[in-house]
């Protein structure tokens, strides 16, 4: 089935409905329809039909749709993320994953989607910093193909029409990982200048692509991980891309996208880079 709308987890929880909120200004933006799916062993209720309702109201002409999978809600979500351009997701607070996907679910989930995730965090009172008009940061990591991040936020900066920050963290160099971040010293404006250059190259063929786009770029000497939570103050959405490891009890993310997935004040996007 080709991927042809936006899906958002929704258990009837606050983290839910943040999401499917997230979840439906996006698919009007996109032109696209907006499915609620209900995952896991639980008896329907009301709150799917009164949300998907809801969301008529808000967004009228928005097509949406309710499918209820009973089975465990990892393969449920990785099956529904097969028709999914994006699986949008409910979280709440900082630290750590709560609400519809709880500790090891939500990285098995996040590790087993065939589309961008987008992690949407509640805030008091039931509202959202996803409404806020603001603008669009990507974090990449050079030392791998970043086109499916870039391809993400240039697009959806775009859409909004606000400006795009592309980030990038640089440390010690291959094969010098036992350089402490202090220890580089007269190597430091050199590795910089290095990084600088081979961030303009990447970006190029998309700034040709999006010549309206206000770009801006960040080349930052630190620790990727708390590079991009700093970054991610004051963006409306967060683009990194994640990198899956397998093993005999299945596919987990890398160590950076592990601490901006628990750290990032703002709604996040997690591409899957295979």
């Amino acid at each position: 089935m080709a991927a042809d709308r936006i899906i958002a987890g929704f258990d009837g929880s606050e983290p839910g409905r943040a999401a499917a909120r997230w979840a439906a200004r996006e698919a009007v933006r996109q032109g696209l329809a907006l499915e609620l799916v209900l995952a896991g062993p639980r008896e329907p209720d009301r709150a799917p039909t009164a949300e998907a309702n809801a969301l008529r109201v808000l967004f009228p002409g928005l097509d949406v749709r309710i499918a209820r999978a009973p089975d465990d809600p990892v393969a449920a979500l990785a099956a529904a993320s097969e028709r999914a351009v994006l699986l949008v997701l409910g979280s709440r607070g900082l630290g750590s994953l709560r609400g519809f996907l709880t500790g090891s679910v939500s990285r098995r989930v996040l590790g087993a989607a065939h589309c961008p995730v987008v992690l949407v965090r509640a805030a008091a009172g039931g509202d959202t910093r996803a409404e806020e008009p603001r603008g669009v940061t990507a974090g990449v990591d050079l030392a791998h193909p970043c086109d499916p991040v870039l391809d993400l936020a240039f697009r959806t900066a775009a859409r909004r029409e606000v400006p795009l920050t592309v980030v990038h963290a640089w440390g010690p160099p291959a094969g010098n990982e036992y350089l402490h971040f202090g220890s580089i010293g007269g190597l430091e404006h050199q590795l910089a200048a290095d990084a600088r250059r081979a961030l303009d190259t990447a970006l190029a063929p998309w700034l040709e692509r999006h010549p309206e786009l206000p770009v801006s770029t960040e080349v930052l000497m630190g620790h990727a991980g708390i590079t991009l939570v700093d970054a991610a103050s004051g963006t409306g959405l967060l683009v990194i891309g994640a990198r899956r490891h397998h093993n005999p009890v299945g596919a987990h993310l890398g160590p950076v996208a592990h601490a901006v997935i628990h750290h990032a004040p703002c709604p996040l996007a997690v591409v899957p880079l295979h």
